[in-house]
């Protein structure tokens, strides 16, 4: 009785979300026509031609990439999210802030349209999102049903992150130019990447035994099911006690337990700093759930998508529809083409790659952009390629 209530409670809030997403209109829908019409005309760098084509957002003479490039970044972003439960947010941003030329635009009005200047860095911000959230709710029925999320502690961590996802889009919208945006960004990575370094190390691994004995287990059922005689009766996540203080599960044997306000309110304080910088909050969820829940990455990946899906819903909507930031949909539809393949691909080819090296491409792919990014933001340069 007590699960079949945490599922309806689940379940209530994240179609609210989506219902409240499709039908509000948004707010201040002339907020980029205004910022457009004040910005000084002309060639120069901080202007826009009027006569040039129009790029992203319509704008004339902002980049344009091509819809090839951005499924198949999509592609990649949903792979590497779905495959880790994280850095999904942190490679969107990547794409549009570096590949896709979004930042370096931006920037060029930050003296001549501050106003424009931010209405980007919100956009850039709020598109991130979207992507993570198609990817995220993928990933979240595929792991299910794979037996590889935790339902409870998933919704737990969704529970705390719908407040932090509100909060921080109301605080912050309209205020962070893209340079101090770029700068903030590859900070957070870059403290993220330095802390699952350690956890990759003999010291940092040797107080998670628990994981790792799950993440042995799994590995090998795996083999031995490939072979067609393995021994485990049940596998997979089984919930075996529902209760408010505490919650108990299995994963291939091996006893996990929590008490649900910890992940509320670590779900809280995840979403919120994952919501300023305008990511899934996956790069944080997944050490959350690893080093300090001690869960082997198999069911981390799952439990991590479904929080961010959720969280996702929130902060959109609030950005959206609350402070009214403008989206490019041509665009993001091409980009979630893409999201959609790597989020199906990922689930089934993760399982192939040990936990330790699902760490170790988290690691590399966070201290290059956040060494990248912080010297950017706030030397005006980046000191790596």
């Amino acid at each position: 009785m007590v699960k079949r209530q945490w599922v309806i409670i689940g379940v209530v809030v994240a179609l609210a979300a989506l219902a409240a997403l499709v039908m509000v209109a948004p707010a201040e829908a002339g907020k980029l026509e205004d910022a457009i019409a004040k910005t000084p005309q002309g060639v120069g760098k901080g202007m826009i031609d009027s006569k040039a084509a129009p790029g992203f957002m319509g704008i004339p003479g902002a980049p344009s990439p091509f819809w090839v490039y951005g499924i198949l970044w999509g592609v990649w972003v949903g792979w590497i999210f779905s495959t880790v439960g994280a850095f999904g947010g942190i490679m969107a941003g990547v794409g549009h802030i570096t590949v896709f030329g979004l930042a370096d635009y931006g920037r060029s009005f930050k003296d001549t349209s501050p106003v424009l200047n931010k209405l980007l860095t919100d956009s850039i911000r709020t598109s991130n999102q979207y992507l993570v959230g198609l990817s995220a709710l993928i990933s979240s029925v595929t792991y299910y049903r794979m037996g590889r999320l935790v339902l409870p502690l998933a919704i737990c961590l969704a529970g705390g992150g719908i407040a932090g996802a509100y909060l921080i889009p109301v605080l912050t919208a309209g205020k962070i130019n893209l340079s101090q945006y770029i700068g903030f960004f590859g900070i957070i990575v870059l403290v993220i990447g330095c802390f699952l370094f350690y956890e990759t190390t003999e010291r940092g691994q040797a107080s998670k035994k628990a994981a790792k004995a799950a993440a042995a287990a799994f590995e090998k059922d795996h083999i031995k099911r490939q072979e067609g005689n393995s021994e485990h009766a049940a596998a997979g996540v089984q919930v075996s006690h529902w209760g408010a203080s505490k919650i108990t599960f299995t994963f291939y044997g091996v006893e996990f337990s929590f008490a649900p306000i910890w992940p509320i309110l670590g779900g809280f304080v995840i979403a919120a700093i994952s919501a300023f910088i305008g990511v899934g909050g996956g790069f944080l969820y997944v050490p959350f759930l690893t080093s300090v829940a001690g869960l082997p990455m198999y069911i981390v990946a799952g439990t991590s998508a479904l929080a961010v899906f959720v969280s996702m819903i929130t902060s959109i909507f609030t950005f959206m529809f609350i402070k009214g930031t403008p989206i490019d949909f041509m665009f993001i539809g091409v980009e979630l083409v893409g999201i959609f393949v790597g989020s199906i691909v990922g689930p089934y080819t993760s399982k192939y790659i040990p936990d330790i090296w699902l760490k170790r491409l988290f690691v590399v792919l966070a201290l290059y952009v956040g060494i990248r990014y912080v010297s950017r933001g706030f030397l005006g340069y980046s000191i790596v390629p």
